[in-house]
């Protein structure tokens, strides 16, 4: 039992490196590596590892392949239920899903289900493995609205099925937030992003970019006028909450997202790139979420000392541990039991600094976290040129202001029941837009769910009408 309770170590790029350039920071397992963790896993004959996964892998399958150096044959144990496998393998939260299930977790170390899908998602995309089965073609046409994690897998699932599936994507580029949101050295984006939409194009999903559904065309039309049978909404949540305090509206105040958009989208990480951002020389973000992680290790790297500004305790952070930990070996300075008051702005405008006060925590509130509270005369500045705002995220009322009928609650989110079906018939909507901002995997599982539904919904009134003209 000795060596099955030792995780293997995965190799990463040490911190002082990593902290000055985007490359990847996980290198990952090779074969001999892979194989020595797969050994590890016992095949449990109830796993729940799998009753853990969003998208439902068989997890000790494709393991077991590995195990027999069968990489081909996992990668195909995989494709049955994931379209994003290197995705997921790179920005899952495992330790809370797969992994956090394993019969290890409680004893030593979960089995590497993350970093195993990793090698193999990476090992059949650079052997050009073909995981394109699709079923015929039943000429019946679904639109996609977004074409992030849960757009992706939506329109994966339904063009293995043989429908017709265009995708409508806003931006320039396609990917959502795995392409704006997430930086380069979490999820490279012509290696890793690029190339698995590439494979959902290889099943015959078309994506039309620049399409922003609400303005160029609606649902309504949609459905009326270009005859598709069904649309999923998969827009994500992009955007973006402030705190409403003093000062946020001068110069070289951000969101996380416009930050991290500018960033990836427009590369301000190259130099031959002249791209419109400033970090200056120290920075504060707000927040302590994987997005915070993700804007305080950016701004790092482009050469700013770099402070998370959070107000409960490093307890509460709800970020990733894995994240934290990069973030603290690269040198970011954690400010917790800290709430910025104001924005303290000089005469041109510019930010110069932030008014603080330190918190303590109370009683647990409806989070069940500890509330935190205001220690009178706490109050201090920090200085710095730039804050990011990482506050969380709301959809954008565009797609639900331009339909009628579509259902919302008061937080903008669209009203959708467990199988995606909106308070409109044949129109479903998953991930963020429905649940507000949360993982990329839920996402999935959500575009997933959608897909299976809209098959069953499709074929029902194809039914009804093939009988009501017999």
């Amino acid at each position: 039992m000795g060596n099955k309770m030792k995780r293997t170590p995965v190799r990463e790029q040490e911190a002082s490196k990593r902290s000055r350039n985007f490359d990847e920071v996980c290198l990952g397992y090779d074969i001999e590596e892979a194989v020595l963790e797969a050994n590890r896993c016992l095949g449990c004959k109830k796993p729940q590892c799998v009753a853990g996964c969003p998208v439902g892998v068989d997890i000790p399958g494709f393991i077991n392949k590995i195990k027999e150096r069968d990489i081909q044959g996992a990668a195909e144990i995989i494709s049955e239920n994931s379209s994003l496998p290197a995705v997921c393998g790179r920005v899952c939260p495992q330790e809370n899903q797969c992994e956090g299930r394993c019969v290890f977790a409680r004893k030593s170390a979960s089995v590497a289900v993350g970093k195993l899908e990793k090698f193999v998602a990476d090992w059949s995309r650079k052997n050009n493995i073909d995981l394109t089965k699709t079923k015929p073609k039943n000429n019946k046409k679904v639109a996609v609205i977004g074409s992030g994690p849960a757009g992706l897998a939506c329109a994966g699932d339904l063009a293995k099925d043989g429908y017709d599936v265009t995708v409508f994507e806003a931006m320039h580029e396609a990917g959502g937030v795995l392409t704006y949101g997430i930086p380069e050295f979490r999820l490279p984006k012509k290696e890793i992003v690029q190339a698995e939409i590439e494979n959902i194009k290889k099943l015959g999903v078309k994506i039309e970019t620049n399409v922003v559904v609400g303005r160029t065309i609606t649902i309504d039309e949609l459905m009326e006028d270009e005859n598709f049978e069904a649309v999923f909404i998969g827009s994500g949540a992009g955007l973006p909450k402030f705190m409403g305090i003093k000062g946020e509206n001068a110069n070289g105040v951000f969101s996380a997202n416009e930050f991290l958009t500018r960033v990836n989208l427009m590369k301000a990480y190259k130099e031959d790139y002249a791209t419109p951002i400033r970090v200056g020389k120290s920075v504060a973000v707000v927040g302590g979420g994987n997005v915070a992680m993700d804007a305080a290790r950016t701004a790092l790297r482009l050469g700013a000392d770099t402070h998370i500004v959070y107000r409960r305790s490093e307890a509460e952070l709800p970020a990733r541990v894995e994240e934290i930990h990069h973030a603290k070996e690269e040198g970011i300075i954690f400010d917790t039991l800290t709430n910025p008051t104001e924005i303290l702005v000089d005469e041109n405008g510019n930010v110069k600094g932030m008014k603080c006060v330190k918190m303590e925590l109370g009683e647990p509130d409806a989070s069940g976290r500890r509330r935190p509270i205001v220690v009178e005369g706490s109050d201090f500045v920090i200085e710095v040129d730039t804050v990011i705002m990482s506050l969380g995220t709301n959809p954008n009322p565009l797609i639900t202001s331009t339909t009628n009928g579509l259902d919302i609650n008061k937080r903008e989110c669209i009203i959708a029941d467990e199988n995606g079906l909106t308070s409109r018939e044949g129109v479903y909507a998953g991930g963020d837009a429905v649940t507000g901002a949360a993982t990329v995997i839920s996402a999935m599982g959500a575009g997933k769910k959608a897909a299976k539904a809209i098959d069953e919904y499709i074929k029902e009134k194809s039914q009804s009408t093939e009988i009501q003209y017999a």
